[in-house]
This record gives structure tokens, C-alpha cells and sequence, in this order.
């Protein structure tokens, strides 16, 4: 027997409850797999008992968690990407250089996680099989555009995609040590990161990048229009 709420010949509004109820049972269903994981792993067998423990038929099941486990691990990094921001509230990100802010966000992140432990472990283990690595991959890139945004990124050109990748390349193996060797490990892993990162970017600001293209466009140029009138 389930406590959705009926509504055929839905009231105004009928959308909005079936909306609201979805996402209330959503999160009641993730609070019990976090319970189970640990002995049942993340998988069917752990969302079945998940959805079974809130009242929920095969049917129901399909119908919030099409994509089973893996809907559940989503709703599991979102639910830790929001208590790291909600721990990030506390901190004003004008008041640390960068690389402080992006340390204090990637730790904020680890330590969200790390409250749900076992259960974090048995869901990281489920999105490192290959037919969920793609699963991992947005999961992450979510995870880095929030820290971004609470660090104060506004950029909207290519930096905004390269900033997401390369936050993205250290909070996975960041947090894969978190979970598994423990936070200084992982702390000591994001220092190097970081330290590497900037003196990369160091290192590129005094490049140009573009000036093989611009040299190849205006050659390509030349070529189509003749020189310039000098």
C-alpha cells in the first residue's frame, strides 16, 4: 500500500502535490538505501527493500526510480552537494584567495559525504563499474559547477568549462580517497592538486595560446583575399 496521494481527475494544483509527494518519498526511500547499503550493497536487491520499507509496489518503484540504483546514487551526490553548500554558508569565499576557496569547497564536499559512510562507499563502488562511469562523470561535473558558483566563478567562455573539468579530474580520485583511506590522505591529495593546478595556470598566463591560430587564419586569409592595402 503506498501513501501517494490520488489524483485522477487531478484538482488544480493535482500537479503540484504529485510533484511534491515525489520528491518527499524520493528522499524517504534514499534515507532507508542509506540504512540498508552497507549489508545489501548498490544495487536492485537494496532498492527493492528501500521502496518496500516506504510502502511502495514494483509499480510505484518504476515509476520514481525509473533508472533504479542509479537514480538513487544521484539523489544521494545531490543530497551531499547540498549539505556541502549548506556548510559552505557559513564561510564568506571573498575573504580566502582561490585556492583557499576551492580547498575549503572540495573538503566541504568530502566531509558531506563521509556522514553517510558505508553507504557513500557502496554507491562510489557502484558508479566505478563501467556501465556507471557516465553516471560518475555528471555526478561530478554537477558537483564542480556548484563549488565553482560558491567560489564566485562567473565566467561564461571556455575558462567556465575548463575550470568544471579540471575540479572535476581532482574531486574524483579526492573523494575515492576520502571514502577509503581516510581525510588527511585525501586533504593531502587536494593540497598537491591544487598546488600543481595553480602553478599550471601560472604558467599559462604568460602564453598565447592563440597565436598559432590567429597566424593560421591569417595565412588562410591571405590566401582567399589577397594581402591587406597597407
Amino acid at each position: 500500500m503506498t501513501d501517494a496521494p490520488h489524483l485522477s481527475n487531478d484538482p488544480p494544483g493535482g500537479e503540484a502535490l504529485k510533484a511534491d509527494w515525489a520528491d518527499r518519498m524520493e528522499q524517504a526511500v534514499l534515507d532507508v538505501a542509506i540504512q540498508r547499503a552497507p549489508a545489501l550493497g548498490w544495487n536492485s536487491r537494496m532498492v527493492r527493500a528501500a521502496c518496500e520499507a516506504n510502502g511502495l509496489s514494483r509499480g510505484d518503484e518504476e515509476l520514481l526510480l525509473p533508472n533504479g540504483a542509479r537514480d538513487l546514487a544521484a539523489l544521494l551526490s545531490r543530497r551531499h552537494d547540498d549539505r556541502a553548500l549548506a556548510s559552505l554558508g557559513e564561510v564568506d569565499p571573498k575573504s580566502l584567495k582561490i585556492r583557499e576557496r576551492i580547498a575549503r569547497a572540495v573538503s566541504a564536499r568530502m566531509e558531506a559525504g563521509a556522514v553517510d559512510l558505508e553507504a557513500t562507499r557502496r554507491c562510489a563502488a557502484f558508479l566505478a563499474l563501467p556501465s556507471n562511469t557516465d553516471l560518475g562523470l555528471k555526478l561530478a561535473w554537477e558537483t564542480a559547477d556548484l563549488l565553482w558558483t560558491w567560489a564566485g566563478d562567473t565566467a561564461t567562455d571556455w575558462n567556465h568549462y575548463s575550470k568544471r573539468a579540471i575540479l572535476s579530474g581532482i574531486l574524483i580520485p579526492a573523494l575515492t580517497m576520502r571514502w577509503f583511506d581516510g581525510k588527511d590522505a585525501a586533504d593531502a591529495f587536494v593540497a598537491r592538486r591544487i598546488e600543481n593546478v595553480m602553478a599550471f595556470e601560472k604558467w599559462k598566463a604568460g602564453k598565447d595560446f592563440d597565436a598559432p591560430l590567429r597566424r593560421m587564419t591569417d595565412a588562410l586569409s591571405r590566401m582567399r583575399y589577397g594581402a591587406k592595402a597597407e
